[in-house]
């Protein structure tokens, strides 16, 4: 159970949102191949042991969805909130409209899920939350300032919770993934560039296979890594 020594006799039970496709299936694939029931959250139907359809900005919705897990699964042991988007703007074409989309979907989608999955957690006095930032909430990026900001807030967020929440018995730590070769990635994506490619140590874009291994240490780890930050990120960031 989330908080011991060691999950392997127990997985558990593990929410993951965005997990019909990119890194939240990847996540999704890589809990169930070490026992873990996962309900995945998402747009459309996720290959899971349990898929609902819902949207992570409908905190109503959420709410309900995470309920629907609980009657079904019975708890809820871990929340990994993968569900986000990502475009490249310069900052004076970032519209009102696209700066709240980008609050609505990485942000509140977040929070939504996190409030949703608390009152189980701390009423049984153990959990394990795992968000999923960037890295580039940490160094920033020309051209990502919106996508950066609420990367950026989502670092504070899960330190914060991690202070409050740790007596409680639920730990919170986060992943900051560089850029990843997932379809969130366009093919004329910057970031595919081996201009850029070339300027890391290994050449290449993270996996979603290294983030969802990060994703598994924290789940694994124990009560030990309380408000921690791992960025898999192919050595963009050192």
């Amino acid at each position: 159970m989330p908080g011991t020594n060691s999950r392997s006799q127990d997985p558990g039970i593990a929410i993951v949102t965005g997990a019909a496709s990119g890194l939240g299936a990847a996540v999704a694939r890589m809990l169930a191949e070490k026992g873990w029931s996962v309900a995945g959250f998402d747009l459309r139907a996720s290959a899971t042991t349990s898929s609902t359809i819902v949207d992570v900005t409908d905190a109503a919705a959420v709410a309900a969805a995470v309920a629907g897990v609980t009657a079904s699964l019975g708890r809820v042991d871990a929340l990994v909130t993968v569900a986000g988007i990502y475009e490249v703007l310069p900052i004076d074409q970032i519209t009102d409209e696209r700066w709240n989309r980008m609050l609505a979907v990485n942000i509140e989608g977040t929070v939504n899920a996190i409030a949703a999955v608390l009152p189980g957690m701390t009423s049984r006095g153990i959990g394990s939350i795992v968000t999923i930032s960037s890295d580039l909430g940490i160094g920033g990026s020309q051209g990502d300032a919106h996508y950066a900001a609420t990367k950026g807030a989502i670092v504070g967020l899960s330190r914060s919770l991690a202070r409050e929440l740790a007596d409680s018995g639920i730990v919170v730590n986060s992943v900051a993934p560089g850029a990843a070769d997932t379809p969130m990635l366009a093919a004329d994506s910057p970031w595919r560039d081996p201009a850029f490619l070339d300027t890391l140590p290994v050449r290449r874009l993270v996996t979603p296979d290294e983030i969802a291994a990060a994703v598994l240490f924290f789940l694994e780890a124990g009560s030990g890594f309380v408000g921690q930050l791992v960025s898999p990120n192919a050595g963009a960031t050192i």
